[in-house]
Parts: C-alpha cells; sequence; structure tokens
C-alpha cells in the first residue's frame, strides 16, 4: 500500500530561486525596511537537460540582502515528470517568507497543495517548512485537510509531515472518512 507523503520539491525550487546573492561591495547595507530587489509578475522556470521540471509564478517577489529573507506573494507552482508532458505536484500560496540562510519557509494566507501522483490534495491556512529537517508542519490550534478522489479526507489540528519518512500526522482533533477499495487490492495481489 502506498504512502501519502507531502513532496519537497515546490520548497526546494522556492529556496533555489532565492540561493544567488548579490555583492554590495564594501559599504554596509542599511536595512530601511525596503526591499534591495522587487519585482512584479514573476515568472521562474526549472529547466534539466532541456525539460521543465518546475514552474511557479508570483504577483511579487521582495527580497532584503541585509535579514537574508525573501517575500512572495500570489504564488502558483507546477512540478513536472516524463519531458515536462505530466504535472505531479500543484497548487497555490497566497503569501511565502522565505529565510535565505537556512531555507525555511513561512507560509500564509491560504494553500492548496494537490500532489497528483499520490492522489492527494493539502488544504489550509498555514504552514511552516524545515528544511534541516525536511519537515512540514502548522500550529497546533491550525486546521489541514488532507483529501485524495475516492472521498477520503482527514482535518486535523496540529499537523506535521516528515518527507524523509514519507509519513505525515495530527496532534489532535484529527475526524474524517477513511475509504479503502478492497476490489483495486484484490487485483493488486493476484499480479
Amino acid at each position: 500500500m502506498k504512502q501519502v507523503f507531502i513532496s519537497y520539491s515546490m520548497f526546494t525550487f522556492l529556496f533555489s530561486l532565492i540561493a544567488c546573492s548579490f555583492d554590495y561591495g564594501s559599504a554596509a547595507v542599511e536595512d530601511n525596511g525596503q526591499p534591495d530587489i522587487m519585482m512584479n509578475d514573476v515568472e521562474y522556470v526549472r529547466v534539466r537537460d532541456g525539460e521543465p521540471l518546475v514552474r511557479f509564478t508570483a504577483g511579487t517577489a521582495e527580497r532584503y540582502e541585509k535579514r537574508q529573507l525573501m517575500e512572495l506573494k500570489e504564488l502558483a507552482f507546477e512540478q513536472f515528470q516524463k519531458r515536462g508532458e505530466e504535472v505531479t505536484v500543484g497548487g497555490a500560496i497566497g503569501s511565502a517568507r522565505i529565510e535565505i540562510d537556512t531555507g525555511n519557509i513561512q507560509m500564509d494566507n491560504g494553500i492548496t497543495m494537490d500532489i497528483q501522483s499520490e492522489d492527494v490534495s493539502i488544504k489550509t491556512d498555514s504552514l511552516k517548512w524545515e528544511d534541516k529537517t525536511r519537515t512540514v508542519s502548522a500550529d497546533m490550534e491550525e486546521d489541514v485537510n488532507i483529501s485524495r478522489s475516492d472521498g477520503t479526507s482527514f482535518t486535523g489540528k496540529g499537523f506535521s509531515a516528515n518527507t524523509r519518512e514519507r509519513t505525515w500526522s495530527f496532534a489532535s482533533g484529527a475526524s474524517g472518512v477513511y475509504f479503502q477499495d478492497d476490489d483495486k487490492e484484490n487485483k493488486d495481489e493476484k499480479k
């Protein structure tokens, strides 16, 4: 039986966007609260061997060098497989705050993620990605909904997922419905 997991590709490509640095010389950069770089209607495509791996768009992107921070708003993203012909992960994020030096990402203002390869959809208002541990989590009071196309749907609080172990859990208030297709399992056993 397949384990449901959260793909960390989205977090990897967000971090790769902000991984470049800029040399402002030896003069100290004042932190006046204004971004060092501001872009509108950004589109980023990561390509390997001439084929798109990931594409994302953002309404605005602001980079703060001294604070090692990047803020993105109105994000949409897609991860591709099979020569860029098949979308395996896609979704939207209202806003994201990326710590450039750690790779940690705070996502807010509505998150929808569809992991087609696992037939899983995740919806919530806020999530945090911890790059070092490869974990994603929500606050203890935050509702997170995980659903599948077969009608399976769970909602709970204190969501946590480990992308290395391909596991997820809720700390409290979990409820929902799980559907198991016995016909499919019987077909898989006969193969």
